[in-house]
């Protein structure tokens, strides 16, 4: 999700690594979270208020598929107080190819938070073609992204580049970016959290028409379906939910899975470079580790610089590693990248690994009316999560007493991983001085929604197999598809995952206890 972008040479940024991932934590801020909102109890299908019908048009996104049509549903900006105002939400549908059989709407979100859905959709439908025979296939931006009225910080964040690795003025420099996005954001900022974007996707299945609400949702999206769940079990239809998030876990203790989670990924994929011909590691997939390791540390000293001025520094190699191991079809790339940087070629590769590079600056200069944010992915990113997180470091500790936390934390993150340990570190820090999000998500205890199916990945980097177990657990009615094999959810690239998602939000068909799937071949 995160976009590496050409940038100018930096000053030295030695130290220690958990010091230089201070830089990359302000990058990836955003805006503070809304109050504690405790849902309604679900009056169920057809006792809520009718839903205004949503009138489809042309789309934002371009090109988009043929036969898609996008338009907005209006919720109220706080669901516990209608009168403070509304929100538009961005939605768009491709309709079901057999019209004979079809089922109603199946709502999709591919995760983030952060990430909009039109996008998503519009980019890949070929991926749920045999679902889009008998459903109309309805992706939406969620609040505070994309096309639904989206938070920013402001764009530009050389000023937070810059702050250097002392601990005061990485704090200050926290406030500020949190004053920034208050500022660039308008009023949707305290109003962005699952919880309200969960009571958005009732209001949209009852502009859709819908008695019951069918779902498919990856990775956060996940937590986003268990939500909804939770608050409207009555309306829950068939729901699938691939790569399963936390309910449960705060903030620091999903850094130290994610980065356990990433660790053996990594690990993975060593093993799997090993028994490639010219590997630069070669065979030794102990070796290999260290290598990487010293990689990190290497390019933390002395970034590797292109012939254009970009260049990439250890936590930049990180990020890049990170994002390639969400599956297994980019580890070639993964592998080339770093057989150019060990040799000290062009970060060209590394850097397009963290998705296409922009020059700073230009989006946001260009930005018009209607036009989304360049830093909106990041700054809802962390508007969500700190709105979904009651836990809070002491907003009047001073300096050394964070420093003192964080210490206190950095062993047990550098034995989970001494390359991801770090950065997943600093994020125990992302929603300081903000006031604490909802618990409401942490209280889910078997709401009494249907049965559904989950999905969890062995090898995933981002939501490790153990928190499909627990929120199956929460859920109480929850059958496991345990899939074998690598990288970040399992629908798109295994064909038994597949199988079994397909017959259940087709025609009902779902298995007692838990499944098996191999990894994909």
């Amino acid at each position: 999700m995160h976009r590496s972008r050409p940038r100018r040479r930096p000053r030295s940024r030695g130290g220690s690594r958990v010091a230089a991932a201070w830089v990359l934590v302000l990058a990836c801020l955003g805006a503070a979270p809304g109050p504690r909102f405790d849902p309604a109890p679900d009056p169920g299908p057809g006792s809520a208020p009718a839903a205004a019908r949503i009138r489809w048009g042309p789309c934002p996104e371009r090109p988009v598929p043929a036969g898609m049509r996008c338009g907005t549903v209006t919720v109220p900006l706080d669901h516990a107080a209608p009168g403070k105002g509304t929100v538009e939400i961005a939605l768009a549908r491709i309709p079901a190819t057999d019209r004979t059989k079809r089922l109603g709407s199946l709502l999709l979100n591919f995760g983030g938070p952060g990430s909009p859905g039109i996008a998503g959709l519009a980019a890949d439908p070929d991926a749920f073609a045999d679902l889009g025979e008998r459903y109309d296939l309805v992706a939406f931006d969620p609040r505070g992204v994309g096309h639904s009225e989206p938070v920013s910080c402001g764009g530009s964040r050389q000023a937070d580049e810059d702050a250097g690795a002392d601990a005061a003025a990485q704090l200050a420099a926290l406030r500020a970016v949190a004053r920034r996005c208050e500022l660039a954001s308008g009023p949707v900022l305290p109003y962005v959290g699952t919880v309200h974007v969960a009571r958005d996707m009732d209001a949209i299945r009852r502009a859709l028409g819908d008695e019951k609400l069918h779902y498919l949702g990856f990775s956060y999206g996940t937590k986003l379906g268990a939500v909804y769940a939770a608050q409207f079990p009555r309306s829950t239809g068939r729901m699938v939910l691939d790569g399963v998030d936390t309910l449960t876990e705060p903030l620091a203790e999903q850094a130290l899975t994610s980065a356990r989670g990433q660790q053996r990924a990594l690990e993975h994929f060593l093993t799997w470079c090993a028994h490639q011909q010219d590997c630069v590691y070669g065979t030794n997939t102990r070796t290999a580790k260290e290598k990487v390791e010293a990689l990190v540390t290497r390019l933390d000293e002395e970034p590797l610089v292109g012939h254009d001025g970009s260049y990439v520094t250890g936590q930049d190699l990180v990020g890049a590693i990170g994002t390639a191991l969400y599956s297994p079809l980019m580890w070639p790339a993964l592998a080339d990248a770093l057989a150019t940087a060990e040799r000290g070629g062009d970060p060209a590769a590394l850097l397009q690994l963290g998705g296409p590079a922009e020059a700073p600056g230009d989006a946001e200069q260009d930005a018009g009316p209607g036009t989304v944010p360049a830093d909106n992915p990041e700054a809802a990113l962390l508007a969500v999560s700190c709105a979904d997180d009651p836990d809070r470091s002491d907003a009047t500790a001073g300096p050394a007493a964070i420093e003192k936390e964080l210490a206190a934390l950095e062993g047990e993150f550098l034995k989970a991983s001494k390359i991801f340990g770090p950065l997943q570190l600093m994020t125990v820090l992302s929603c300081y001085g903000r006031p604490a999000g909802t618990d409401f998500i942490r209280r889910i205890d078997r709401p009494g929604a249907p049965r559904m199916l989950l999905v969890g990945t062995r090898g995933d980097p981002a939501t490790p197999y153990e928190w499909t177990e627990e929120t199956a657990e929460r859920l109480g009615s929850a059958v496991i598809v345990d899939y074998k094999g690598d990288g970040h959810t399992g629908y798109v690239s295994s064909p038994c995952v597949r199988e079994y998602v397909d017959h259940f939000l087709l025609d009902g068909r779902l298995p007692s206890g838990t499944r098996s799937c191999p990894a994909a071949g």
